[in-house]
């Protein structure tokens, strides 16, 4: 059967998750964008709230105000017209440090795609993150653009107590952990970036449709960093 996007799905009283497609991608994620922002320059009535995500954005409104049906139209005619492209978001600088007490499976990465560590280190450099989405945990930023050579599934296994501020891949994503955490993605560093913050206003660094460019820091100034709790 073939989907047929975009699609509406009634979540709870409350809420409409509107669908673009299936398959993570920076076209699609630019679509999501796009939506999104439209919903934001010309909110429905009983707007609430809008999450976006990969492939879909959720829709939560007042339901004194209004419902699935009359949303859905809403956004409906949102598809309908004119909309201004995607903005690209803001580029942020992210820390990293590859020492081998704070990559435990870069090894294991470098074995599993044939190459060198420091290739592995160097590839990862270079990607082109995109921040996604938010879920499964506070400040937890899903950024797509991991390069396909480093595209590993993730482990059989989760490991436990895995240190706040780990870098992660798994597949074509990439993560920094803002809390310790059990996970099953491959840890090839470490970040002093703080990403999930105390400000009630913003508590997250990033907005989804930002980039993120990693940048190589030495265990000198990865400890320097980590003393003053700054990036």
């Amino acid at each position: 059967m073939t989907s047929i996007f975009p699609s509406f799905t009634a979540v709870a009283d409350h809420a409409l998750l509107v669908q673009l497609g299936d398959d993570i991608s920076e076209e699609l994620s630019a679509r999501v964008l796009q939506l999104d922002q439209a919903i934001a320059a010309a909110p429905p009535s009983g707007l609430r709230e809008t999450i976006p995500a990969f492939v879909n954005v959720l829709v939560e409104f007042d339901p004194l105000v209004t419902d699935h049906t009359e949303m859905e139209t809403a956004l409906r005619a949102l598809f309908d017209a004119d909309a201004a492209p995607a903005s690209e978001g803001v580029v942020h600088d992210v820390t990293v440090c590859y020492d081998t007490d704070l990559s435990p499976d870069l090894d294991a990465v470098a074995q599993a795609t044939g190459m060198s560590t420091d290739a592995v280190i160097a590839m990862h450099l270079a990607g082109e993150y995109r921040v996604g989405m938010y879920g499964f945990a506070p400040g937890y930023a899903y950024l797509s653009g991991v390069p396909k050579p480093l595209q590993l599934p993730r482990k059989s296994t989760a490991i436990r107590d895995i240190p706040a501020g780990s870098v992660l891949i798994a597949g074509p994503q990439c993560l920094v952990t803002t809390l310790k955490m059990p996970t099953g993605w491959s840890i090839i560093g470490r970040s002093t970036t703080q990403i999930l913050r105390e400000a009630s206003d913003r508590p997250f660094l990033f907005d989804v449709g930002d980039r993120v460019r990693f940048r190589r820091i030495d265990r000198a100034t990865f400890e320097s960093l980590s003393s003053r709790g700054a990036s």
